[in-house]
């Protein structure tokens, strides 16, 4: 029943993702975590100890996601509470935001497509050109149809909405605190060792939905760019797509203090070009797609 539930959540995040009218009267479950995390860490983030306030600021966080979770799984049943799992699925929020991207660079506007790229990655993007846009946001779209798409629904696959609500709650910690900064490198450790863990399986499941899409069997050299990245996990949904692709992604990049010298990833391989972007979609929608049919032959096997 886990299982039909997540293809009841994916299908509704699929049909009307998550109203902004929705947004502008109750917010996101994400952005009620993140209020939380936020406050625990300005009230806990300080002084001695900070891996262990790190580490129960994480399990508070968590624990305040899955209680209420399970209690709605005990009184309605996995299939009813999938209704409260659609919006911890991004399939349809992770389309429109790359679109935003998508659409402005295919048309050559750099203006444009500069400032959609701004909004969903970390790095200074005020001077990039259409090969580090593209290259930019379609290494956003592997990353998070791993960790907005796939996890979640791997995790509400394996324990319906306490599965993917603890899920939704780590990655949520990670993404705010689990950085490797003088002020969240002992802090958010536990909180970046626990998202590495919860994303192990579907980072990997991710590369594999990615080249089923492309149509190719191209693995070799997959692993072996995959583990050169920062990142334990996220390395292979964007091997997987640089060569899906037949580009380069990673690489260096520039952020507001600094240069990244990333390895490339498919180093081999031409720059994306305008198009790139394009092309990835159809394969993240495609993926998706794989990915639930693999979820309904699941079910009906076990059921």
């Amino acid at each position: 029943m886990t299982i039909l539930a997540a293809l009841i959540a994916l299908l509704i995040d699929a049909l009307i993702g998550w109203p902004d009218r929705l947004f502008r009267r109750i917010g996101h479950p994400v952005v009620w975590l993140g209020r939380l995390i936020d406050g625990l860490d300005r009230r806990l983030n300080h002084g001695d100890w900070r891996v262990l306030r790190g580490m129960f600021a994480s399990l508070v966080t968590i624990t305040a996601a899955l209680l209420p979770a399970v209690v709605l799984q005990i009184l309605l049943g996995p299939l009813l509470a999938a209704v409260f799992a659609w919006p911890l699925v991004a399939a349809r929020s992770l389309n429109d935001h790359l679109r935003a991207v998508a659409t402005p660079l295919s048309r050559h506007d750099i203006v444009e497509a500069r400032q959609a790229t701004a909004m969903i990655v970390g790095r200074d993007v005020r001077t990039a050109d259409e090969a580090a846009l593209s290259r930019a946001a379609t290494e956003s779209l592997a990353e998070n149809a791993s960790d907005g798409v796939i996890a979640p629904l791997f995790w509400a696959c394996m324990a319906g909405l306490p599965g993917i609500a603890a899920y939704k709650a780590i990655n949520t910690l990670d993404s705010m605190i689990g950085h490797r900064t003088p002020r969240h490198g002992e802090f958010g450790r536990f909180a970046a060792r626990l998202d590495d863990v919860a994303n192990w399986i579907p980072a990997r499941l991710t590369a594999l939905l990615i080249m089923l899409a492309s149509g190719k069997t191209q693995w070799a050299g997959l692993r072996a760019d995959a583990v050169r990245h920062r990142s334990p996990n996220a390395g292979w949904p964007e091997t997987a797509m640089a060569k899906a692709l037949g580009v380069r992604l990673s690489g260096p990049r520039v952020y507001a203090d600094h240069v990244a010298n990333e390895p490339w990833l498919n180093g081999a391989a031409p720059d994306p070009d305008a198009t790139t972007l394009e092309r990835a979609l159809t394969l993240y929608r495609r993926a998706v797609v794989i990915a639930a049919a693999g979820m309904v032959i699941a079910f009906l096997i076990l059921r």
